[in-house]
């Protein structure tokens, strides 16, 4: 049985306590649209060709997004417990997305609707807050990605990874963080080994 041992009152209050204040009745609100969801490793989130519908906040587990791109699969993002995942651009324009996202580990995610989220946050500024904020981070998240990819080398941006989000260094296949680097896996062990050397 998959299982993070945290209720939706828990992740409503981490939520809060990561992007927003709130009250008692706040809370009540933003645990009311959280939808727990369980998923094997290798299962599907999202598939290609879907319209994605949902913010995920990751309690447990280990999530990849990736799309397909001359017949090869090429790793958009991977994130591990306490971050947000979504396909922000099938999400906001109501499209199917080219993304796919999968559970590489036996994972629990919250789901949060985005129609449902809108809702509350009609009657809510912190929880207006915590949406933009949310929203902010994705967007922040995205553009320091590229700025990454376009002006770092292959050494420092193995180097921050590490430095950011040491988790998924340890549990992701080094193939996925390759991709993911936008390096071949011969790449990411020279990188490794020059980084090991560095210490």
């Amino acid at each position: 049985m998959i299982t993070s041992g945290l209720t939706t009152r828990d992740i409503a209050r981490e939520l809060a306590r990561r992007y927003s204040t709130m009250t008692h009745d706040e809370l009540d609100m933003l645990e009311s649209v959280l939808v727990p969801m369980k998923f094997q490793k290798n299962d599907f989130i999202i598939k290609e060709g879907e319209t994605a519908k949902h913010i995920f906040w990751i309690a447990k587990g280990l999530i990849r997004q990736f799309y397909f791109k001359n017949g090869k699969e090429v790793t958009e993002y991977m994130a591990t417990e306490n971050h947000i995942c979504m396909c922000i651009e099938s999400l906001f324009k109501e499209e199917p997305t080219h993304l796919q996202m999968m559970a590489l580990e036996p994972s629990v995610v919250y789901a949060m609707p985005r129609a449902a989220l809108e809702q509350v946050a009609m009657k809510s500024v912190n929880i207006q807050i915590l949406y933009r904020k949310i929203l902010e981070e994705s967007l922040i998240l995205s553009q320091v990605r590229a700025d990454n990819l376009r002006f770092e080398s292959a050494l420092e941006r193995y180097k921050k990874l590490v430095k950011s989000q040491p988790q998924l260094v340890l549990r992701a296949p080094l193939v996925h963080i390759a991709s993911y680097l936008q390096m071949t896996p011969e790449t990411l062990s020279r990188v490794r080994t020059a980084a090991i050397q560095e210490k």
